[in-house]
């Protein structure tokens, strides 16, 4: 069963699309959190958006962009501006297509089961890079990338696990032994070195996207990852 993530922020054109999304047996979520589109993007995981322009504090072209530095799920706008440099702006934006209010339904449903054909048919590649989440850190899986606002770093696959390890267990102590394990299958024959030098490779990583001293080492036990970039 697909999921159709609904952004509107209209109640009423919200619930009526939900309504009849489900008549089609979609699953469909109406969006609550219009501060923070892309977690409730992330919350959801659905295979196509439906997304407004005219939304509380920041408009629709801005969450489309958001949710392209982790996805490629298609997203439809729906909007009252009828204005053809609206819909160039959102095809620009990263938007798939552009449906005007007041809308068909029926028209609606034609365009989202075009859309779902087309990218999760049999041959279409994934489009759901796996992500993880610790306050605005963004972990995607896919990729080996950690994102935190508008900054990126690429990490190696140990670096990755080793900070997602660590971000899974947040303001938790994790064992040098459980880390070892994580990163070798025979962590009896690892240089203890190793880790430390793969610590230190991820705390210069976090440095270049914002992050300072993140991770806190807790001698003779393991490490911490503090959350010292929510302030």
């Amino acid at each position: 069963m697909h999921t159709i993530l609904i952004v509107e922020d209209d109640d009423k054109i919200a619930s009526m699309l939900k309504e009849h999304m489900e008549k089609y047996e979609y699953r469909a979520h109406i969006a609550e959190q219009f501060d923070d589109i892309k977690k409730e993007f992330i919350k959801f995981r659905p295979h196509l958006v439906l997304l407004d322009i005219n939304l509380p504090r920041f408009d629709g072209f801005y969450w489309c962009r958001q949710i392209r530095t982790i996805s490629l799920c298609p997203i439809i706008f729906i909007s009252a501006r009828s204005h053809e440099m609206n819909q160039i702006m959102a095809i620009e934006n990263g938007g798939d297509d552009y449906i005007t209010k007041p809308f068909n339904l029926d028209l609606v449903m034609a365009k989202i089961k075009s859309l779902l054909r087309r990218t999760y048919g049999s041959y279409a590649a994934p489009m759901h890079p796996h992500v993880y989440e610790v306050s605005g850190l963004y972990f995607l899986y896919d990729q080996h990338m950690a994102q935190w606002k508008d900054k990126t770093i690429e990490l190696t696959k140990k670096e990755f696990i080793l900070l997602e390890r660590l971000a899974k267990k947040v303001e938790k102590i994790v064992s040098r032994e459980e880390l070892l394990e994580s990163l070798w299958d025979d962590a009896e024959f690892v240089d203890d070195n190793t880790l430390s030098v793969n610590i230190a490779r991820v705390r210069k990583k976090l440095q270049q996207i914002g992050i300072e001293q993140a991770i806190e080492t807790v001698r003779g036990v393991g490490y911490k990852l503090i959350k010292t970039w929510e302030g």
